[in-house]
C-alpha cells in the first residue's frame, strides 16, 4: 500500500478521505488525531465500506505496514493508504492531536514498566538477599516469551482490570 505524508494525508482528509486509527482503545484515548475513527486491528473487518478513500494509521506506521494486506482488504476496494510515520510523524509535522494525559499509559507501556521493575527487583533481591529471588526474573522472562509466542499476555490482562485503567474504557 502507498504511504501518504502527513501533509498529503491532511489534504486527502479535507477532501473526504476517512482516517482510521488501528491502535487499541487505550492508546487512542491517550492521544489521537482529531476526527480519526478508532477501529483496533482486531476489529478492522468491521470497517463499513462507503467507497471513500481510507487512510490507516498507528503510532509509528509499523503496525499498519505489517498488516497492510489485512487493511487493504478491510477497505473493500476503496483506495487505501498508510499515514507515513503514524501519529508520531503527524505530530512532528506540526499538525494537531488531542492528548489527554489524564488517561492511563498504554497497556503495553505498563507491561514494559512492570516487567522491567520485576526483573530488576528479582536480580537485586537475588544478589542482596537470597539467590531464590532470581526465580522472579526467570518467571517474568518466561511470561514474556510465552506472550511473544502465543499473543496472550497475562500481565497485560491483569493490568487492564486495575483501577487506574478503568478511565480508558469509559
Amino acid at each position: 500500500m502507498e504511504t501518504l505524508s502527513p501533509t498529503a494525508a491532511r489534504a486527502a482528509i479535507e477532501t473526504g478521505a476517512r482516517l482510521v486509527d488501528i491502535r487499541d482503545a487505550d492508546e487512542h484515548a491517550r492521544e489521537r488525531i482529531p476526527g480519526a475513527l478508532n477501529l483496533p486491528l482486531a476489529r478492522i473487518s468491521d470497517l463499513a465500506a462507503d467507497g471513500r478513500p481510507v487512510i490507516f494509521h498507528c503510532r509509528s506506521c509499523m503496525r499498519t505496514a505489517a498488516n497492510a494486506a489485512q487493511l487493504q482488504a478491510a477497505a473493500a476496494g476503496a483506495p487505501a493508504y498508510l499515514l507515513e510515520g503514524g501519529i508520531d510523524n503527524w505530530r512532528r509535522a506540526g499538525f494537531a492531536t488531542v492528548a489527554d494525559r489524564r488517561q492511563p499509559l498504554e497497556i503495553m507501556r505498563q507491561v514494559q514498566i512492570t516487567a522491567g521493575a520485576l526483573v530488576l527487583a528479582g536480580v537485586l533481591l537475588g544478589w542482596l538477599v537470597a539467590p531464590g529471588f532470581f526465580g522472579l526474573s526467570a518467571f517474568v522472562g518466561v511470561g514474556l516469551m510465552f506472550a511473544g509466542t502465543t499473543g496472550w499476555c497475562g500481565m497485560a490482562n491483569l493490568l487492564r482490570v486495575m483501577p487506574w485503567n478503568r478511565r480508558a474504557a469509559a
